[in-house]
């Protein structure tokens, strides 16, 4: 009996097959492929810079890739550094505060909390003493420093936290190496599609190319515009923490919805520590409500555009789909990673909607 497909067809089948196979690995892998993807990121957000330093010529020499690479990557490395100086200070100085300001605050609860509940005919009351206690217990390491927290916390952390280490040394490494041979990797990818598909990946991929690079580099605006204000206005409120939660906010406005919500919990909490409630409450929603504003009709829209377009409902999906699959760094990549899938999604309604099976009205 023969066979009933073609030589051509079993080629297909078995590549596809094995497509589905390697990504069906991939996903298994989730949680060791986080360099790589974390990497994967960096190197398409610094790739441009290191295009244009290798053009730039020192005399009549041509700076080498390899030196433009170490040139961007020392970039990135002190922005970070500087990040952990301004927030980790702040925090030392902050943390034993807040461990005298939260029973007072308990107390002040108490007192309007208990007869309202006594009102209604229900007998409770914060232990005020229980938890002032409980605080002095688990915060008392503030007063030794974060740094001396993080040395005890390499003492009892143990493989956990060697792992990421690891994770964080790999990065850097992964980074150099996608940098260095960036177009020789790309061009590699291109090669390997077949030749009756590679006008048509070529063009999804420009697509794709221009959209992830207004939504990434865009964002990046974003978070920077959105940094210096929530500083700013925190600032001008009289905020002590101003800095840190303000730069905090702003960068966590790349993860939709729990970057925001995340940064006006730590708003509400500095506002309850440091003002009356009536007082702090007000200050930031005065701050968070603009900063709502600012973001979602005039910074988004123009400096990362209305493209990708995705349902909000498709968001949250994203959120927890790729956290799944990924951890963190899954949800970092879950919106780009959306905007890919989208422009295929697109082609293939399109193809759907022009197909003889959708179009055909006769059985």
């Amino acid at each position: 009996m023969p066979f009933p497909y073609t030589s051509e067809q079993r080629q297909t089948l078995m590549w596809v097959t094995f497509g589905l196979l390697l990504v069906a690995l991939l996903v298994l892998l989730g949680p060791v492929l986080t360099p790589f993807i974390a990497a994967g990121i960096l190197a398409y957000a610094l790739n441009p810079g290191v295009d244009w330093l290798s053009s730039c010529h020192i005399g009549r020499l041509r700076m080498p890739r390899m030196v433009a690479v170490l040139v961007m990557m020392t970039i990135l490395c002190a922005i970070i550094l500087a990040l952990i100086l301004i927030v980790i200070p702040v925090l030392e100085k902050e943390l034993p505060l807040m461990r005298e300001q939260i029973p007072r605050l308990l107390s002040s609860l108490n007192a309007i909390v208990s007869p309202w509940l006594r009102d209604l005919g229900v007998k409770a009351q914060f232990d005020v003493e229980g938890i002032k206690s409980l605080l002095t217990k688990q915060m008392s390491t503030a007063g030794q420093g974060i740094w001396s927290s993080l040395l005890s916390s390499v003492r009892i952390g143990g493989i956990a936290l060697l792992g990421w280490l690891a994770t964080l040394l790999l990065v850097p490494v992964v980074l150099f190496y996608l940098l260095l041979d960036w177009h020789p990797m790309l061009a590699r990818l291109v090669n390997a599609v077949p030749r009756r598909w590679s006008a048509k990946v070529q063009s999804l991929g420009r697509e794709v190319d221009d959209l992830l690079a207004q939504y990434l580099r865009g964002q990046l605006l974003v978070m920077l515009v959105l940094s210096v204000y929530y500083s700013a206005g925190l600032a001008i409120a009289g905020f002590e923490v101003a800095l840190p939660v303000g730069i905090i906010t702003g960068l966590l406005v790349f993860i939709p919805y729990i970057g925001f919500g995340l940064g006006l919990l730590l708003a509400l909490i500095a506002a309850l520590l440091q003002f009356d409630m009536l007082q702090g409450l007000i200050a930031v929603a005065v701050v968070y409500g603009l900063g709502q504003v600012l973001e979602s009709f005039i910074l988004t829209p123009r400096l990362v555009g209305e493209r990708i377009g995705l349902h909000p409902l498709v968001v949250i999906f994203a959120l927890l789909a790729f956290g799944q699959l990924f951890g963190f760094v899954g949800v970092l990549l879950a919106l780009p990673a959306s905007a890919i899938l989208s422009v295929a999604v697109r082609h293939m309604r399109d193809h759907y909607l022009n197909s003889s099976f959708y179009s055909q009205t006769e059985p």
